[in-house]
């Protein structure tokens, strides 16, 4: 997959992840990689705030990817998150496969599109509650 990393199309979302050529539906487009912790370190990492690049897989296994910029996964927004802008939706997903996640695509995307995945719910949530004691 030829992806690339610049400025999000979400106002406030920094970098984004883009793809340079056609991805057809179901294709996994990425793997998410970074730093593999237990549940302990995740909910240590969370209690301090630092969760912004963690994805939980199960009890034992959890990937943190914010000290790993080389990743380009980390950079994928959530077109449904704080900042949204009409018309753009997410067009992938968080699959796991065995003991990998990666980002599949939800729907045919476009060489020159943005990769956006949901974050989910609870993430976002969070994020609020967060940004409401600020």
């Amino acid at each position: 997959m030829a992806l690339i990393i610049k400025r999000s199309q979400l106002p406030g979302a920094g970098k984004g992840l883009y793809t340079t050529k056609a991805i057809p539906k179901e294709s996994k487009i990425i793997e998410y990689r970074g730093e593999i912790i237990d549940y302990y370190e995740y909910r240590r990492r969370a209690r301090r705030q630092e969760d912004h690049y963690l994805f939980y897989l199960r009890r034992e296994w959890s990937i943190d990817a914010m000290h790993t910029k080389q990743y380009k996964a980390r950079y994928a927004n959530d077109a449904a998150g704080i900042t949204r802008l009409k018309g753009v939706r997410n067009n992938s997903y968080y699959g796991i496969f065995g003991d990998k996640c990666f980002i599949v695509a939800s729907r045919h995307i476009k060489a020159g599109e943005e990769i956006f995945v949901n974050y989910t719910k609870p993430y976002w949530d969070c994020m609020r509650k967060r940004l409401k004691k600020k």
